[in-house]
């Protein structure tokens, strides 16, 4: 039964790294994700065996709770609101990592009572870092929901929170060496303190970080989950707990240093910088001016006689296009002219949106052709070439800025270089800044038109003007 149960987590290793293997091309990721969730259902079935359940009842009442909440979340839960779901995800992830490390540190005690049980080094520390990493998880992923719904300001004491956090880790180390090398079974006042001040750490970590900063911030919970999973794998000594958070959270954290690199910052300044937004200290008076009788605007009308005349067109969506849930009428509108013989494609930048990926999920959702989803780095020789690029929400991502002012809070940020193109049309609720805070030059320039409105009822008037040409 022991090799058996081994195998079963070997399968499931396996099965997982096949799964996040598919799941870095959109054309791979739904059967990536299938894999994962057959390795994750062979990796529950081994844990089961090798623990030697005796009742199953409250193991059936947590599979059919997990499996209802799952199944009306999955299909409730709209495009526009998965960055909130993944950090969320991430947070009960890291608050069940933090409930296991308690609840064997209560059942060692009693062990240890009956002689069954003697600390180890090894042990202490596991219990420590689940407490520690699941606990910052749970309350910094919520901290991370409540910024993504806009509920949540970016702070504005960033040095209190970072005082804050300094003191409570001095407190954490000298705490978590009491309970490893003087009395980890005696500890549960200190045991409760460390949960708390690590709920706390949790909060402060996150509070600083700027909204324009969020996909990061997700990516790097996400590891912090898959750490926080591997700690519990060491405190309950389950290989296939410690396989699966090792990757995850490796997964995680190479996922958070390419989106670091997308925005030309350094994780240490992202964690620890504040929000880009107050650096850069622009009023809302001096961004209206930096904007009067600079713009020009257009209407749908236009636009489509323009589209009609086009070979080729560039849609680069942001979070604007989520919001105005206008995947579907980019697409409509993208058949269309496909029909005409225009030559269509999507630039994707990796930060677009409010997490890695989400606009890939967006446009896939709406069916769009995964060869016509292309990275930033290999559209970016295309849009002197591109006759029409169609901006939808996107802000700080196609800020000219951050390619030629060194003053700027994006300067070097790798962009889309829509302002290449022959003609750039953005599509926009109003002019105001994105999450860096700033004015985008983008729409100032002489090849650049702005139309002014919901992105999804703009590109329906489109529709409807193309097809009366």
């Amino acid at each position: 039964m022991e090799i058996l149960i081994n195998f079963g987590y070997l399968i499931a290793a396996i099965l997982f790294i096949l799964g996040i293997k598919g799941m870095t091309t959109p054309k791979t990721a739904v059967r990536g994700n299938q894999m994962s969730a057959i390795g994750m259902l062979i990796a529950v079935v081994a844990a089961l065996l090798d623990y030697n359940v005796v009742d199953y009842t409250w193991i059936i009442v947590g599979v059919l709770i997990g499996g209802i909440l799952g199944a009306v979340l999955a299909k409730k839960i709209a495009m526009t609101d998965m960055p909130e779901m993944v950090a969320a995800l991430n947070g009960v992830g890291g608050g069940a990592s933090l409930l296991v490390a308690a609840a064997n540190y209560l059942e060692s005690q009693k062990l240890a009572e009956m002689g069954k049980f003697v600390p180890t080094y090894d042990w202490s520390i596991a219990v420590i870092l689940s407490i520690l990493i699941g606990a910052v998880t749970l309350t910094g992923s919520l901290i991370a929901v409540g910024k993504l719904k806009g509920k949540i300001g970016d702070a504005k004491k960033v040095g209190l929170f970072k005082a804050i956090v300094k003191v409570v880790l001095l407190t954490l180390v000298v705490g978590g060496g009491y309970f490893a090398y003087v009395d980890p079974l005696n500890s549960d006042i200190l045991i409760a303190g460390m949960i708390v001040l690590c709920l706390v750490l949790g909060v402060c970590l996150v509070m600083p970080i700027g909204g324009a900063d969020m996909p990061v911030v997700v990516s790097l919970l996400n590891s912090y989950s898959g750490l926080a999973g591997a700690s519990a794998g060491f405190v309950l000594g389950n290989n296939g707990l410690i396989i699966t958070g090792s990757l995850v959270g490796a997964s995680g954290i190479i996922l958070t240093s390419i989106m670091c690199k997308a925005m030309n910052r350094s994780l240490t300044n992202v964690l620890f910088g504040g929000s880009m937004a107050a650096s850069a200290g622009v009023s809302k008076s001096e961004n209206d001016a930096f904007y009067d009788g600079k713009v020009k605007y257009s209407s749908a009308d236009e636009v489509a006689m323009l589209l009609d005349n086009a070979q080729k067109v560039v849609f680069v969506p942001g979070y604007g296009l989520a919001v105005a849930q206008a995947q579907h009428a980019t697409r409509e509108l993208a058949n269309m002219l496909e029909a005409r013989g225009v030559n269509v494609k999507y630039a994707i930048h990796p930060v677009a949106g409010r997490m890695p990926g989400h606009m890939n999920v967006l446009l896939a959702e709406a069916e769009v052709p995964y060869d016509q989803l292309v990275e930033m780095d290999t559209i970016n020789p295309e849009f002197s070439q591109t006759d029409v690029s169609i901006v939808l929400g996107a802000n700080d991502v196609v800020n000219p800025a951050a390619a030629k002012d060194p003053q700027s809070p994006i300067y070097g940020m790798p962009i889309l270089n829509v302002h290449n193109s022959k003609t750039v049309v953005v599509v926009k609720r109003g002019l105001s800044p994105g999450f860096a805070g700033i004015p985008n030059e983008l729409l100032i320039r002489d090849n650049s038109l702005m139309v002014a409105g919901d992105a999804k009822k703009v590109l329906q008037d489109m529709i409807g003007a193309l097809k009366d040409l």
